[in-house]
């Protein structure tokens, strides 16, 4: 178990989940969590890494900064997708083990896994097919993290767990249309619809491929749960273990939203891959499970929007 009072550095506490770990952290009792927003700290800057490492010397590392988007925004940008999480990476791991920190947390992603992998997804399955096209990039560079992580394990006995968290949403999305993920997209077409009174809203895509989603504070709390009881560097899913077609999460937004016009989906927008639902019984067998369903979860964060981009 982690000391509440060690040197926690999470790094990119602005984000969706490095803010929910950051809040996780604070109501355990942490009391030297350690922040740095991106004008003081370059992660892409090896320099600037370990100028802030040598400094601060944290015991504990959360390594959620990363470049994110969906899949408009993977298949648009994939060169600076992989490019900076290869950077943001290579510089944290090796700064967190040459300056002495214990334990460093590593956030992959379910999208490393192959895109027509037997599902549900278990961490075995991973590197044994291609990748789904449209965010190859972003996942190579996940995959390589996550294999830094284990070569450091091996070679120097770095204390790295590596969390392949399904996909997420929360309050404080990205709710931009052009790089936001399914569920906070839906969420912002159907709260603009009912305001502007439409009679329909375009969903991209068949609507049947189907999508795990995990709330960010579920996730966080798997995170401080993983820090206290995991050893080993090799990846562990982090999920609900349960998966819906976007058409029906687009009918729960709708319900949660109060929209009463008409679903449409745009046939010639890309669907991304089929299926994509984790095999969460290594942690489960560990003792976690998500706590947040998605008829709490979505309510929650249509009430977020709307209070702060729609006042």
């Amino acid at each position: 178990m982690i000391a509440r009072d060690a040197k926690v550095y999470v790094a990119g506490h602005r984000g969706l989940v490095g803010g929910a770990v950051t809040r996780r952290l604070a109501r355990a009792g942490f009391s030297r969590v350690v922040t740095a927003p991106r004008e003081r700290l370059d992660l892409t800057r090896r320099d600037e890494v370990d100028r802030f490492f040598e400094a601060e010397r944290p015991d504990v590392v959360v390594l959620a900064a990363a470049k994110v988007g969906g899949i408009l925004a993977n298949d648009m940008y994939p060169a600076d997708f992989i490019r900076d999480n290869l950077l943001i990476q290579t510089h944290v791991i090796d700064a967190a083990h040459r300056f002495g920190a214990s334990r460093l947390l590593f956030l992959g992603s379910s999208c490393i896994y192959p895109k027509h992998a037997e599902q549900p997804l278990k961490e075995e399955a991973l590197l044994s097919g291609p990748l789904e096209p449209t965010n190859s990039a972003y996942a190579i560079a996940k995959i390589a993290g996550l294999e830094m992580c284990r070569a450091y394990a091996r070679q120097h006995g770095f204390g790295a767990i590596c969390a392949m968290p399904t996909n997420l949403y929360g309050d404080d999305d990205n709710f931009d249309l052009a790089t936001s993920h399914v569920l906070p997209a839906l969420i912002r077409k159907f709260c603009e619809a009912k305001a502007r009174g439409d009679a329909r809203v375009v969903v991209w895509g068949t609507g049947t491929v189907r999508r795990e989603l995990l709330h960010v504070d579920d996730l966080a709390d798997a995170c401080l749960f993983l820090l206290d009881h995991q050893t080993s560097s090799d990846p562990i899913n982090v999920g609900t273990g349960s998966d819906l077609t976007i058409a029906e999460l687009a009918e729960r937004v709708r319900r949660a939203v109060g929209f009463e016009g008409a679903i449409e989906y745009d046939r010639s927008k890309p669907d991304g891959t089929p299926r994509k639902v984790l095999d969460v019984s290594r942690l489960t067998a560990l003792g976690w499970r998500a706590q947040i369903p998605l008829d709490d979860g979505i309510p929650g964060v249509v009430r977020s929007f709307r209070e702060r981009a729609m006042a």
